[in-house]
């Protein structure tokens, strides 16, 4: 391989690539800490752990978060391997914040519709006597 695809190709792949197993890492770790600590997987958030306010927090809080860790890729691959175009990084932080701006709100509105459709009894798909927890979204736990 010539040292120019290495720069260019291989490096950032697996700089990237260990940034999120890292990051992954870091929060399978404070998972076990939770469980061992007799705590809920759910993060504290001041509020119920449970219900519509609760998961909005959490959506938002997971999707800044996967900004920050994109920006932080994006910005390391710019000072480090490839100096590209001088609007390189405002393409980045704009276009990382377009694609929230859409898919956030597209999430919950999906997440809202799911659960006023599961919630009706008698549709199509739903197991018979509707569903107890209809009305509040999908544990954070991964259980719901």
């Amino acid at each position: 391989m010539s040292s120019h695809l290495i720069r260019s190709d291989l490096i950032p792949i697996i700089s990237g690539y260990a940034i999120v197993m890292v990051v992954l890492a870091a929060g399978l770790r404070a998972a076990r800490r939770r469980v061992r600590a007799g705590q809920p997987l759910t993060r504290y958030t001041g509020r119920h752990d449970h219900g519509w306010p609760s998961f909005i927090w959490h959506v938002v809080a997971d999707a800044l978060g996967g900004y920050l860790v994109l920006a932080a890729v994006v910005v390391l691959y710019y000072y480090f391997v490839a100096r590209v175009g001088s609007n390189f990084l405002d393409s980045e932080f704009s276009g990382g914040a377009l694609l929230l701006a859409i898919a956030v709100p597209l999430y919950l509105i999906g997440s809202w519709l799911r659960e006023r459709r599961l919630s009706r009894p008698g549709q199509p798909g739903q197991p018979r006597g509707g569903r107890a927890d209809a009305g509040t979204p999908p544990d954070q736990t991964g259980n719901g």
